[in-house]
């Protein structure tokens, strides 16, 4: 392991005010999210879906680093130029996912397993062989009734550490993504609980692994209320709430916090984390930063709908919204640059 080149490589995922974006969806998800724009469900079309989003100009201004999938690492854009070059030359830092998805977790009905570990430290190498510098992994927490139980929450979160050590030791910067889930009637209060939990055992589970904090980046899900609770909390209600947990629970030597949206809109995403950053950001001890998948991509394949002609309009909305991130990051996003 070298430690060195993980603690560099972390901060530079969360340094200069940048972040992160996430296009590692898997078949099922880019499908479907295809499906509902009436964009074909095929390997070129993801493909040229990919291309559009990693070569928008100047997106390296507000991205530092791009979490790709299986198929995207492996793709080349119309030119030939591997997807991977693209990034590398922007100055953006790939990354890749590496679990292989949920399972129902046996004996506990309604909770989930994330899977991938058997054969992972062999896809590691190959992707760091590849140019690859970090990598992901997603558990997914389910808050209901009677859940989650302490079984679920213990199970992935040694799972997480597993992985975490694995890619460390492959010389990739594990980003460890311990998602409660937004789903549900839950008040605010009970997602405090419950991400409090998680992120403890989490970093139980990184320490006894011997994962080294300094070499991570933490994708937390924001403290919000269930999306059908009947009480919403005002942004600044939220970054209290937020900040509060992670001080708690979170090591002073992770050097980066990068949020996950969670089914957020681009929006409000962007005013949560502008709020936190407004009133902890010199308080902290480490960078609160973004790592949104469709906060950040909705509004471009919303415009693209899988025609060239709208490529150049679809780029600049996603560099809009980097740039509103980027914003958020220093303090500095508001409604108006919506409009403007």
């Amino acid at each position: 392991m070298n430690t060195n080149e993980l603690i560099g490589t972390a901060r530079l995922m969360v340094d200069d005010h940048k972040g992160i974006l996430a296009m590692d969806e898997s078949f099922p998800t880019a499908n479907k999210r295809f499906a509902k724009l009436g964009i074909p469900q095929t390997v070129e079309a993801r493909r040229a879906y990919r291309e559009m989003l990693v070569t928008t100009p100047n997106l390296g201004e507000f991205i530092s680093g791009a979490i790709l999938f299986d198929e995207t690492i492996r793709q080349k854009t119309k030119d030939g130029t591997p997807m991977i070059k693209v990034l590398t030359n922007s100055g953006i830092i790939p990354g890749i996912k590496v679990d292989t998805g949920t399972k129902d977790l046996a004996g506990h009905p309604g909770e989930k397993i994330t899977e991938g570990l058997d054969g992972l430290s062999d896809r590691l190498a190959e992707y760091y062989e590849m140019g690859a510098r970090f990598a992901k992994w997603r558990a997914v927490i389910v808050i209901g009734d009677g859940i989650p139980t302490k079984a679920a929450i213990e199970t992935n979160a040694v799972t997480l550490a597993r992985y975490a050590a694995l890619c460390q030791e492959a010389g990739l910067v594990p980003i460890v993504e311990p998602e409660v889930l937004m789903d549900g009637d839950h008040t605010m209060e009970r997602c405090f609980e419950v991400t409090e939990e998680v992120l403890r055992t989490v970093f139980n589970q990184l320490y006894l692994q011997g994962v080294l904090p300094e070499g991570i980046i933490l994708k937390p899900n924001m403290v919000v209320p269930g999306l059908s609770c009947s009480i919403q909390k005002l942004n600044n209600e939220v970054a209290d709430a937020t900040v509060k947990c992670l001080m708690r629970s979170v090591p002073a030597a992770v050097p980066g916090i990068t949020f996950l949206s969670g089914g957020q809109s681009a929006e409000l995403a962007s005013a949560r984390l502008n709020a936190m950053n407004i009133h902890f950001k010199s308080k902290l001890p480490w960078e609160l930063s973004f790592s949104y998948g469709r906060a950040l991509q909705q509004p471009a394949l919303e415009t693209w709908l899988g025609l060239d002609a709208n490529v150049q309009e679809a780029q600049k909305a996603l560099y809009h919204r980097a740039k509103c991130n980027y914003a958020a990051r220093l303090g500095e996003y508001n409604s108006g640059m919506e409009t403007t």
